[in-house]
């Protein structure tokens, strides 16, 4: 059974970090990918990155922010998330793609983990 877990949320001021970890079960994957939802927006992209390999792929808005890498001994990846800003508040998804193909689009990742808050005060 696959399993996607986020873990990291929580609240921190505008200008802080958090680390979000995203520990993966159940079957090996080709790309592992971030996603958020803010209320009433639509699902976007944040960041991507291949299981083999250094390719990684960024949202614009998170660009020299944030970064994602993976432990492939914990297969677990992370999105380490500094100087944050209160408009990155929102609802971060942990996604998996049995390919390789490093991308945004997420109506192509096969697995969704149930996601974890990120609240960032002004």
């Amino acid at each position: 059974q696959v399993q996607l877990v986020e873990s990291g949320g929580g609240l921190v001021q505008a200008g802080g970090s958090l680390r979000l970890s995203c520990a993966a079960s159940g079957r090996s994957f080709g790309t592992m990918g971030w996603f958020r939802q803010a209320p009433g927006k639509e699902r976007e992209f944040v960041a991507a990155l291949r299981w083999s390999g250094s390719s990684s792929y960024y949202a614009d808005s998170v660009k020299e922010r944030f970064t994602i890498s993976r432990d492939n001994a914990k297969n677990t990846v992370y999105l380490q998330m500094n100087s944050l800003k209160p408009e990155d508040t929102a609802l971060y998804y942990c996604a998996a793609d049995r390919s390789m193909l490093v991308h945004r689009v997420a109506s192509l990742y096969d697995y969704w983990g149930p996601g974890t808050q990120v609240t960032v005060s002004s």
